[in-house]
């Protein structure tokens, strides 16, 4: 007794597959203008507070405080800009906060390129303490080093001096573990020994080997400290006590009057402030990105 087999394989002209490949291609097209949908709502909502700085920054207090709330940028920017000359040194804080973002990035990422460096990739007595004593310093909140470092400050006679701003924090136990994880990804330690091979010594290894290596993790240090230091505000306060020698953001906080104060002329000091994060963020990601891009593929 032959059994009868049934093809149950869809055929090229089978309507009901058909019908099944478009709902499928509906479905896809469905989730990718869902997934673009949300992805530019989230780019908005996280743009909107710069948006809303520009506005504030060219309109005049009344109308940043108006009803209806004015969404519009105004024409108010000279004048705020005018009043913000006017009121502070601010060509002199951004240049003194520009030299010292920018000394403070050029030692952290020298000084704790090095350390990283001998951490990952060379053997010495008590390296396994120091770095655990290095990271516990993690657990210290940055507050309790106020006094301290007032005092360390004040016998040095640095107290109101830039050095004071750039020398305490020219190293630092995040930079020094951050690039440590570069160094032990990136470096082969094949190439190491072929440098102690022909005769290099520690530093020449580490211009030669180390810095092409650890380029991407540079530029985010680099920026991260430039951040930072440029938005700085409790330490600068503390330690710099000679008006001549005022970073932006104390200078930008003198505007702030108890009983009348110009929001318009604040906001566009506040907008000033941002542009050269921007800048240095635009410059260094560039070379962060590209370190990024290029381990994914050797990967």
């Amino acid at each position: 007794m032959s059994g009868t087999i049934l093809d149950t394989t869809p055929r090229l002209g089978d309507p009901g597959q058909q019908r099944a490949d478009r709902s499928a291609v509906r479905r896809s097209l469905a989730g990718r203008i869902a997934i673009h949908v949300g992805l530019a709502l989230t780019a908005l909502i996280s743009v909107f507070p710069f948006y809303w700085l520009v506005a504030m920054a060219t309109q005049s207090t009344a109308e940043i405080f108006g009803y209806p709330t004015r969404l519009l940028p105004g024409d108010q920017f000279g004048v705020n800009v005018a009043n913000l000359l006017d009121s502070v040194d601010l060509l002199g804080a951004l240049l003194n906060t520009i030299f010292v973002a920018l000394a403070s990035a050029v030692l952290v990422m020298f000084f704790d390129s090095l350390a990283a460096f001998a951490f990952a990739k060379f053997d010495f007595p008590g390296k396994d303490v120091l770095f655990v004593l290095l990271l516990a310093t993690f657990l210290v909140p940055g507050s309790l080093s106020l006094v301290p470092s007032f005092i360390l400050m004040s016998w040095l006679g640095w107290v109101g001096g830039f050095e004071a701003l750039i020398v305490p924090g020219m190293a630092n136990a995040f930079g020094i573990f951050l690039l440590r994880q570069f160094a032990a990804a990136s470096i082969p330690d094949s190439l190491v020994e072929a440098a102690r091979i022909d005769g290099a010594g520690f530093f020449r290894t580490y211009v030669h080997v180390a810095l092409p290596m650890l380029r991407g993790g540079l530029a985010f240090l680099g920026i991260f400290t430039f951040v930072a230091q440029w938005n700085d505000y409790v330490w600068p306060l503390i330690v710099m006590v000679d008006p001549q020698r005022q970073v932006l953001q104390t200078a930008l906080q003198s505007l702030n009057a108890i009983y009348n104060t110009d929001y318009g002329m604040v906001m566009a000091g506040a907008l000033i402030s941002v542009v050269p994060l921007i800048v240095v963020f635009l410059v260094g990601a560039r070379h962060f990105i590209s370190n990024i891009a290029a381990g994914a593929l050797k990967g």
